[in-house]
């Protein structure tokens, strides 16, 4: 079908409280082929699913990602830690790790500016793992199923020269705060954080000094509020840790270099 939103769909969606109704219903009439199945998607938006869930597709830094229902859904404010990253890798043939990967989208969108980049990702959520396989195959990366780190082949121990990872940094009592389409269509475990939302933010800030190249990076998105805790157990962990802040997408970046090399950036 034309993608030209019709005023019926858009008032539809409005009226449901989709904040960006015209962007959606676009979206969706150019993703039906027919009127009847126009009305259906749009009756899956308004009963709550997740845009991304229904067409299948996320944009992320002008690309589509797959996404498939039950997988977390990449916010355009993650888009900060990509630019951070290609920004701080060295020219050659880096080596990133993208955890708790989800859809593969950060791993997809270096891969794709930086076409001699080895990536690797890792998810502990097996319709995660599918989904970032089924993004990176055609960029030649690789993915890994379980738990953070341990997924990772021993190999890359002391040779990644950037590690970047949205992890879950909800507070666990903050999740029944949540819109409905995150709270009841995204796996728990890529938004619950623990009680202060840090628990995985900790735990890879402990275990990334094994991995990262002299010089290397950790990437970590967090919320404002949790910027100043969460530099601080980059601190603990034994790395140099520097904050920074896009009000454009509002995003916060905590970033951890290792204390081998000097800080060029």
């Amino acid at each position: 079908m034309t993608a030209l939103p019709q005023p019926h769909v858009v008032a539809r969606l409005r009226a449901a409280g989709c904040v960006f109704a015209e962007d959606e219903a676009r979206v969706l009439t150019a993703a039906a082929r027919t009127e009847a199945e126009l009305a259906e998607l749009v009756e899956r938006r308004v009963a709550g699913l997740p845009l991304e869930h229904i067409v299948g597709w996320a944009e992320f830094r002008g690309l589509r990602i797959a996404v498939e229902p039950g997988v977390f859904v990449p916010r355009r404010r993650t888009e900060f830690v990509v630019e951070l990253a290609l920004a701080a890798l060295p020219d050659t043939e880096p080596v990133v790790v993208d955890l708790c990967c989800g859809s593969g989208a950060l791993g997809v969108a270096i891969a794709t500016e930086r076409p001699r980049a080895r990536v690797h990702a890792v998810d502990i959520d097996p319709a995660a793992v599918r989904c970032a396989r089924r993004n990176l195959a055609a960029l030649g990366g690789r993915v890994y199923e379980g738990d953070l780190f341990r997924a990772l082949p021993v190999r890359l121990r002391g040779r990644v020269d950037a590690v970047v990872a949205n992890v879950p940094y909800v507070p666990s009592a903050a999740i029944a705060s949540m819109p409905p389409e995150a709270r009841l269509h995204e796996p728990a475990v890529a938004l619950d954080g623990g009680p202060d939302g840090l628990d995985v933010l900790r735990r890879v800030a402990a275990g990334v000094g094994d991995w990262l190249s002299p010089g290397g990076r950790l990437f970590i998105e967090t919320s404002e509020r949790q910027a100043v805790p969460a530099a601080e157990a980059f601190a603990e962990s034994g790395l140099l840790p520097r904050l920074e802040r896009s009000e454009e997408l509002g995003a916060t970046v905590v970033i951890g270099r290792s204390e081998a090399a000097p800080d060029v950036t």
